[in-house]
């Protein structure tokens, strides 16, 4: 008898405890419906750990993360999530928490995690089981783990997912912007020999992104890179007036307009329109943009006048240039030597600035990367702050398991957020050793063509006088003249246009 009562037991205990988890399930989920997160997720958290039902188990960790997401919880809400990818497809709310990962993506605008779990999970083997996703979340997917391949120089796998995404998905403009740029790589399989195929495809591309119809996400950002893509295909075919039209269709003030002015420089330098490459650098070193990090638009400047022989104004022009850049690479100096670990890098941006040039601080912390990391590290410390407010939750452990995953979590970020800032730390240190390089090279050939003409009796001075100096040409018949007369009026920059004469005698003008 006493056997028969302890196999009756053994039979009949899983039974009892699974009507308990359901019994407990069922008050998290009420409270879930009724929109009390404070007291669903430590529920659903206990269920999570402790449920003897393996459903229960692992249907609880979906609706905690979800409590977590609707408390505004969003990273914390990631982690719980992956947790749920790691496990594998045979999770019975696997699907969902891909949703939940790209849902919490699109609130964060993450740029990093996300991304990089969703490149981990999508592995051909679960490919079949994501096609039943909705159809705008698997579009989603397709362009946030191309962004990851893409990265990787993976660009085959790039171009087919980024081809994957449908048009009238919301990020259709972004992929389309995305395929652009993969395309024109010049790491692209195929290239050299299928350069105008691959030229053309991402031409098309790029047009795309500009016309996308509907709802599309960052949709004006999009449109003034697929603007910059334009222009860098042309400028890499040399068709100059291509490339020069597509950066001048970035509106003016918009927050790529910068970048615009300067790769326009160089295409009207390249299209021998010294005048308007000026004009471009002109507006650039305008006082709107005095904190700027453009050391190369100033090696332009000068070569445009060395290259009409004005070298009076290339002299002028590199004194400017060392000026300003001469002291920023002696401030860079302490900061870009490899015992700079990641976490005192990081800390060199995200803090108020004291030690680094302010332009080059600016140019690293205005970085779209960092700003996501700062970003997202302001969210994690937030989300530990909501954390530790919550006393019910101290009872279930939950506190300590999302302290912990949050902690995880920013010691991940800023490794990531170190890599960039040491990485543009030594870009910035690079460049400048370049320029100062370029720089000495156009002084030392002024003074030897100085030299020369010097030699050849050539009289520089009358030949400038000889020549008039014109107004440019109006573009049309509503545009007015105005001689610039040291003053930067907003409604003129972008608008200059210089007409030069050429100090280079008849020989000296075949040779530039």
């Amino acid at each position: 008898m006493h056997r028969l009562i302890v196999a009756t037991f053994l039979v009949l205990a899983p039974l009892v405890a699974s009507a308990q988890d359901m019994n407990a399930y069922n008050q998290a989920l009420a409270s879930f419906n009724a929109g009390k997160m404070e007291d669903a997720a430590p529920r659903f958290f206990e269920l999570s750990v402790n449920a003897t039902d393996a459903d229960v188990r692992a249907r609880s960790e979906y609706y905690l993360a979800q409590s977590l997401a609707r408390k505004g919880m969003t990273v914390s809400a990631l982690v719980t999530f992956a947790r749920i990818l790691d496990t594998g497809p045979n999770h019975p709310s696997y699907l969902q928490a891909v949703e939940g990962l790209v849902d919490v993506q699109q609130r964060l605008n993450e740029q990093n995690l996300v991304p990089n779990i969703l490149d981990k999970a999508y592995t051909p083997e679960v490919q079949d089981k994501w096609v039943k996703l909705p159809k705008e979340v698997l579009a989603r997917v397709h362009y946030l783990v191309a962004t990851i391949r893409q990265r990787r120089g993976r660009f085959e796998e790039a171009r087919s997912m980024l081809e994957a995404v449908p048009s009238d998905s919301r990020v259709f403009a972004r992929a389309s912007y995305l395929l652009g740029v993969v395309l024109a790589d010049p790491h692209f399989p195929g290239r050299p020999t299928e350069a105008d195929t691959l030229d053309a495809a991402a031409l098309s591309a790029f047009r795309r992104a500009l016309d996308a119809k509907g709802p599309q996400l960052g949709h004006d950002e999009v449109k003034q890179l697929s603007l910059l893509g334009i222009g860098r295909v042309h400028y890499g075919r040399h068709e100059y007036p291509q490339a020069v039209a597509a950066y001048e269709a970035v509106p003016r003030y918009a927050r790529f307009w910068d970048q615009a002015l300067f790769e326009n420089g160089f295409a009207r330098f390249q299209g021998e329109d010294f005048g308007g490459a000026l004009g471009s650098l002109q507006a650039l070193h305008a006082p709107q943009f005095e904190g700027a990090f453009q050391p190369e638009s100033w090696i332009l400047k000068a070569t445009v006048y060395y290259y009409s022989c004005l070298f009076d104004e290339v002299k002028t022009t590199l004194a400017a240039y060392d000026q300003l850049y001469e002291p920023m690479a002696k401030q860079l100096e302490p900061f870009v030597g490899e015992e700079m670990d990641l976490l005192s890098s990081y800390n060199l941006v995200a803090a108020e600035n004291r030690r680094l040039p302010a332009p080059i601080y600016l140019w690293i912390r205005n970085n779209e990367r960092v700003q996501d990391v700062m970003r997202m590290i302001s969210q994690v410390d937030a989300e530990k702050r909501l954390t530790t407010e919550q006393s019910q939750w101290r009872i279930s452990g939950l506190v300590r398991e999302l302290s912990a995953s949050l902690e995880e979590v920013r010691g991940t970020l800023m490794q990531i957020g170190g890599r960039f800032a040491k990485s543009r730390l030594q870009e910035a240190a690079q460049n400048l050793r370049t320029f100062a390089d370029q720089s000495e090279i156009i002084r030392v050939q002024t003074a030897l063509d100085e030299k020369d003409l010097l030699l050849a009796g050539v009289d520089q001075k009358a030949v400038l006088k000889s020549q008039s100096i014109y107004r440019p040409k109006m573009p049309g018949a509503a545009w007015n003249y105005w001689k610039f007369q040291g003053e930067f009026w907003r409604d003129e920059i972008g608008y200059y246009q210089y007409t030069l004469k050429r100090g280079c005698p008849a020989k000296l003008q075949g040779q530039k």
